[in-house]
């Protein structure tokens, strides 16, 4: 597989300086920006931004801050990872990538999926009972709106729609979309009943344990008539000079996340021994830019997928050391991994 995509993913964790202080909201996104505009000038294929609502997190309209990276970048792929699809509008979603799609000259693409968070749901006036009505309903409709005709529609989660045109049309005819999906079967074959490209979330485990998903994909879609696209896969990992430099930054504030979230949901405190096992064996990739490599062409080759992104962001590890991260990715472990593959 030579034509592998690699990308970068980030969920617009709030950094710090190198004095350990963290920055502003306002002072993490532009972070970002200056990172992407890094990425697509060492030829990174895409970086995705991820929307959340709660205060780890300066990002929560991935779309808009893609409208200021497109217009100073020239190739990267543009897109988010995830748009919470359920509790936005699939009109305004479409509306706003379309715009995106237009500032960058057709680089733009939109992930959706439920979100690994539900602060969205009270925020926006969702109700949680309507978990899995929402997103099925609104995938519907989105789905509709990429044909880029008058749509005809109703449902149970938003108004009917009758005849209604959406701008801004795309020059392409066709806004990129995929659905994140984190391993519901269900999930799976929604998305090759749907017809469009799935993204696996991946950020724990063996890789390979999620072989049966991508079988159950290209299964569903054949059944269903549908196309089945080139599967991608997301997980976590950071690059540094040399292994131990790559765990040493990364661990101390993605162990303060984790049992921040893990408080919520009932986790254990992260363990060391836990951490070094998932970078050794699991979805964790870190290290030297010859250690991911390895560990990316390993695990993208286990699965088939066509196109890998890595998390690059977990916490609140420093600005310099990320900006060092995104530069060991593009001008080193890019090449490797497709040099391996090739």
């Amino acid at each position: 597989m030579t034509d592998l995509i690699l990308g970068l993913d980030t969920f617009g964790d709030v950094p710090a300086d190198d004095a350990g202080a963290l920055l502003s909201d306002a002072a993490a996104i532009r972070q970002v920006v200056e990172e992407a505009v890094l990425a697509d000038d060492l030829g990174v294929d895409a970086i995705a931004l991820g929307e959340h609502h709660r205060p780890e997190y300066s990002i929560s309209t991935p779309e808009t801050v893609l409208a200021g990276i497109a217009t100073r970048t020239k190739r990267i792929k543009l897109g988010s990872g995830v748009t919470v699809l359920s509790s936005d509008d699939p009109v305004r979603v479409f509306q706003r990538f379309s715009t995106v799609d237009a500032l960058s000259n057709g680089r733009a693409e939109t992930i959706l999926g439920r979100g690994s968070f539900t602060e969205s749901f009270p925020l926006f006036g969702y109700d949680m009972a309507d978990y899995d009505v929402l997103f099925e309903e609104k995938l519907d409709l989105f789905v509709k709106l990429l044909d880029e005709k008058p749509v005809t529609w109703s449902g149970t989660t938003r108004p009917a729609l009758e005849n209604a045109d959406v701008y801004p049309k795309t020059e392409s005819g066709r806004l990129a979309a995929w659905v994140g999906v984190g391993g519901s079967p269900q999930s799976v074959v929604r998305t090759a009943r749907h017809g469009l490209p799935l993204m696996l979330a991946i950020i724990g485990g063996q890789p390979q344990r999620f072989a049966p998903y991508v079988d159950l994909y290209r299964r569903a879609a054949e059944q269903l008539g549908t196309v089945a696209y080139p599967v991608g896969m997301h997980s976590p990992g950071f690059v540094a000079d040399t292994d131990e430099e790559a765990k040493e930054l990364f661990y101390p504030a993605y162990k303060v996340q984790i049992d921040r979230i893990g408080a919520l949901r009932g986790w254990p405190p992260l363990r060391r021994s836990t951490f070094d096992a998932e970078v050794e064996h699991g979805s964790l990739y870190i290290g030297s830019p010859e250690t991911v490599a390895r560990r990316i062409a390993a695990g993208a080759g286990a699965l088939g997928v066509g196109r890998f992104d890595l998390i690059y962001t977990a916490g609140a590890q420093s600005a310099s050391a990320r900006m060092r991260a995104v530069e060991l990715f593009g001008s080193k472990v890019a090449p490797m991994v497709r040099d391996m593959m090739a």
